[in-house]
């Protein structure tokens, strides 16, 4: 399970800086373990692809940015994506929350989202993990630091 203040903890313990969120409802749940004391430096931003810009000048700054948006956003944020993965070839770790992932799952839902969120990173070569209910933040910790070792981008992926 993936709570706020795990998280956090999680986070830290792999360095990470800064989250660079634009959060849905789910992802949002993190804010006050984030923005309390202890918490991380949270960088509010409009939109998505605005996000990995963010991130993308923290990262060329020495910073270790996060970006925690849901995948909607995912979406919207392909070119600044390809841009800052792709050409500037940057260690970029998003978290994305999957919309409607179980909803979809035990058909009571016909949201495309999670229908495309997977094809979509696998078509921008991103490398990702789908973390669900049996995950926790141990499993977020090795998904980043597996990205970190190999120094490439990497998206993990909330089932909500």
């Amino acid at each position: 399970m993936f709570d706020g203040p795990s998280v956090v903890a999680a986070l830290k313990q792999c360095g990470v800086t800064h989250v660079v969120w634009l959060p849905d409802s789910e992802l949002g749940t993190w804010e006050a373990a984030l923005t309390g004391s202890g918490g991380l430096p949270l960088v509010r931003v409009c939109r998505e692809g605005e996000a990995m810009a963010v991130a993308a000048g923290l990262m060329l700054g020495g910073r270790k940015p996060v970006v925690v948006i849901q995948c909607t956003g995912l979406f919207e944020a392909g070119d600044a994506l390809r841009n800052v993965v792709h050409d500037l070839k940057l260690p970029l770790f998003l978290i994305v929350g999957v919309r409607s992932w179980y909803a979809l799952h035990e058909g009571k839902s016909s949201d495309s989202c999670p229908v495309f969120t997977e094809p979509i990173l696998q078509a921008w070569r991103m490398p990702y993990t789908l973390f669900d209910r049996r995950h926790g933040a141990a499993d977020l910790v090795g998904a980043y630091r597996r990205a970190q070792v190999e120094r490439r981008a990497a998206a993990a992926l909330i089932a909500e």
